[in-house]
C-alpha cells in the first residue's frame, strides 16, 4: 500500500524570517549579513512581480519575445526587468552551485544595468567577499524562497518582510546616539495627524524610508491618489541610503533621494526646495555636527538669537525643517527625543508647547485661524487669572480652570467628528 503523501508542516511567517537571519550567523558582519538577506529578499520579491507580469503579457501577447523581453513593458507597470541569469527562478535553480556567490553577485549588476533608477543602489560583489560557503547561501536561499504571498496572506507582505530585517538588523547593528528605527505604529501615528494626501513629502534624514511608506499607506487607507504625492528625501549614511532606495523601489514608489548619500546640514541635496509635509525623526542629540566656524552665514540659522551650538543638533535640525516648509500650509511631524526638549525651549515644559499642538488642531493648521484662535486662548487665560484672583484661590487655579475649558473644547471637537463619522458609517 503505497504511503500517504507527507502534509507539508505549517510555518509562522516570523519562523522563515528568523531562520534566514540564522542561515549566516557567524558569518560576517552584521552589516554584511543585513545587506546579504535583504538583497536576497529583494530578488525574491522582483523575482515574483517579474513572472506575474510575463505571465500577463503571455496571456495577452502569446510567448512571443519581442514582447516577453520588452524592458518597457514592465517598468511601465513599475516592475523592473530582469534578465534570465537574474530572475529569482534560475537562482534557485542553480543555489547549489559552487559559483552561486557569484551567481547572485551578476544578477545584482545585471538588474543595475537593465533599470537605470537602481543605479548605485543594490549591493554588488557582496557575496563574493561575504565568506560564507555554499551551503549557508543555499540555507538563505531556501528560506527566504518561503516567502511567498500565496503561503502568507499579508496585506503587506513586502513591506512586513523589510521592516521585520530592518528592525532587527537596527537593534543588532551599532548605531550613532540619537538614531534607532523608527516603529511603524509611530510612523503611522505621525501621517495620521498631518494628512499628507497630496504635495510634497520631506524626509531630511530618511534612513530605511520608514516615513515615505507610511505616508502612501496614509493615502491609501484614505482612498487618495498616489500620483498626488512627492517624495523627496535625503540620507548620509551610503548603506542606510542604498537601503532606502531598494525599500522604495520594491514598493514601486517613485523617488528622490539625491543622487548620492551626503549631510543634510553641510550638502542640502534639495536646496532651496519647499515642501508641504515633514516627516522625520532625525538623530537628536547629534555631537559634533558642524565645525565652530562652518555654518555660521547659513540662511537657514540666521536671524535667530542663537546659533545651534556644536554640541547638539536639536536646533539644528527643527530650524532646518522649519526652513523648508511651505509657509503659507506646510506642516510638519517629528521625533523628539526625551530630554531633548530641555535643550530646545524651557516653555514647552511650561506648558506653551501643548498650547501651540492645541492652537494647530483647533485650527486645522490655516494660518489665519491659527492668530484668532491665539487671541482667544491668550483672553481666556487673562480671564482664568482674573477668575482666580477675585476668589482668592491658589496660584495654579487659572491653569486649571484653563485647562478644564479646553478639555471641554476639546471634547466637543472629538465628540462632533465621531457624530459625523458615526452617522457616515452608518448611512
Amino acid at each position: 500500500m503505497a504511503r500517504a503523501a507527507k502534509k507539508e508542516t505549517a510555518v509562522s511567517l516570523e519562523t522563515v524570517l528568523w531562520n534566514c537571519r540564522v542561515a549566516l550567523r557567524g558569518v560576517g558582519s552584521t552589516e554584511k549579513n543585513r545587506d546579504a538577506v535583504i538583497a536576497l529578499v529583494f530578488l525574491k520579491f522582483a523575482g515574483d512581480k517579474f513572472e506575474k507580469r510575463r505571465a500577463e503579457l503571455i496571456a495577452q501577447y502569446g510567448e512571443i519575445p519581442a514582447f516577453l523581453e520588452k524592458a518597457s513593458f514592465y517598468n511601465a507597470v513599475n516592475v523592473f526587468y530582469l534578465k534570465e541569469t537574474a530572475r529569482w527562478s534560475y537562482i534557485v535553480k542553480h543555489a547549489s552551485a559552487n559559483d552561486i556567490a557569484v551567481i547572485i553577485d551578476q544578477a545584482m549588476a545585471d538588474i543595475e544595468d537593465s533599470n537605470p533608477p537602481l543605479k548605485g543602489t543594490l549591493p554588488l560583489n557582496l557575496f563574493a567577499s561575504l565568506g560564507a560557503d555554499k551551503s549557508k547561501i543555499k540555507d538563505l536561499i531556501d528560506n527566504v524562497n518561503l516567502i511567498d504571498e500565496k503561503r502568507f496572506q499579508e496585506e503587506d507582505l513586502i513591506g512586513r518582510v523589510y521592516e521585520y530585517f530592518l528592525q532587527a538588523y537596527a537593534a543588532a547593528g551599532t548605531k550613532e546616539e540619537g538614531e534607532f528605527y523608527t516603529p511603524a505604529c509611530v510612523v503611522r501615528l505621525i501621517a495620521e495627524m498631518i494628512e499628507p494626501f497630496s504635495g510634497v513629502v520631506y524626509d531630511p534624514c530618511c534612513g530605511s524610508g520608514g516615513m515615505f511608506v507610511q505616508s502612501l499607506k496614509f493615502v491609501d487607507r484614505h482612498q487618495g491618489n498616489r500620483q498626488k504625492v512627492s517624495i523627496i528625501g535625503q540620507e548620509s549614511v551610503a548603506e542606510t541610503w542604498r537601503l532606502c532606495k531598494m525599500n522604495l523601489a520594491i514598493r514601486g514608489i517613485a523617488h528622490n533621494l539625491g543622487e548620492k548619500n551626503d549631510s543634510t546640514f553641510t550638502n542640502d541635496l534639495h536646496k532651496d526646495r519647499k515642501v508641504d509635509f515633514i516627516m522625520a525623526n532625525p538623530p537628536f542629540n547629534l555631537k559634533n555636527w558642524r565645525k565652530e566656524d562652518e555654518l555660521t552665514d547659513d540662511p537657514r540659522f540666521t536671524g535667530f538669537s542663537v546659533m545651534p551650538p556644536v554640541a547638539n543638533a536639536n536646533y539644528a535640525w527643527i530650524l532646518h525643517m522649519l526652513s523648508k516648509l511651505d509657509v503659507s500650509h506646510g506642516i510638519a511631524g517629528f521625533l523628539l527625543v526625551s530630554g531633548a526638549s530641555h535643550t530646545i525651549s524651557t516653555s514647552t515644559a511650561g506648558g506653551r508647547g501643548f498650547t501651540a499642538i492645541i492652537v494647530a488642531w483647533l485650527s486645522k493648521f490655516n494660518a489665519f485661524v491659527m492668530i484668532l484662535v491665539s487671541f482667544f486662548l491668550v483672553f481666556m487665560e487673562k480671564g482664568a487669572i482674573q477668575i482666580a484672583s477675585q476668589f482668592n484661590l491658589n496660584e495654579n487655579a487659572s491653569d486649571v480652570i484653563t485647562g478644564i475649558i479646553l478639555f471641554f473644547i476639546l471634547g466637543s471637537e472629538f465628540f462632533i467628528r465621531y457624530r459625523i463619522a458615526f452617522t457616515k458609517a452608518h448611512k
